[in-house]
């Protein structure tokens, strides 16, 4: 599965922002998709994932109320709606997929085999 995120840019204090992680060739059904996040000179780090199968979602505590993870079935693609952007966001926003992820551990970056190159996201103040 090759997975590509895409959607980062620039934006301000309170904006929003959408990435998109799609895939080539196999489609997402049986997979987990998870977004993780890496700011400058910090750990990589959970921020959501959204399960194919039923649609469960579950959220980073930094990112609950603000940021929304849905899919486009016919697109085969994965959203994270970004909203009320913080400096605090910037990072590099990357994708992750695994088909063997048990649910409660989606968090766990570690248990993602797939993974796709980061967009950036800048939010400045």
């Amino acid at each position: 599965v090759q997975l590509q995120a895409s959607g980062g840019g620039l934006v301000q204090r309170g904006d929003s922002l959408r990435l998109s992680c799609g895939t080539s060739g196999r489609p997402f059904s049986g997979y987990t998709i998870g977004w993780f996040r890496q700011a400058a000179g910090k750990e990589r780090e959970f921020v959501a994932a959204f399960k194919w199968s039923g649609g469960s979602t579950l959220y980073a505590d930094s990112v609950k109320g603000r940021f929304i993870v849905s899919r486009d079935i016919a697109k085969n693609t994965i959203y994270l709606q970004m909203n009320s952007l913080e400096p605090e966001d910037t990072a590099v926003y990357s994708c992750a997929a695994s088909r063997t992820m048990i649910w409660g551990q989606a968090h766990n970056e570690n248990l993602y085999y797939y993974w796709g190159l980061g967009t950036l996201v800048t939010v400045s103040s």
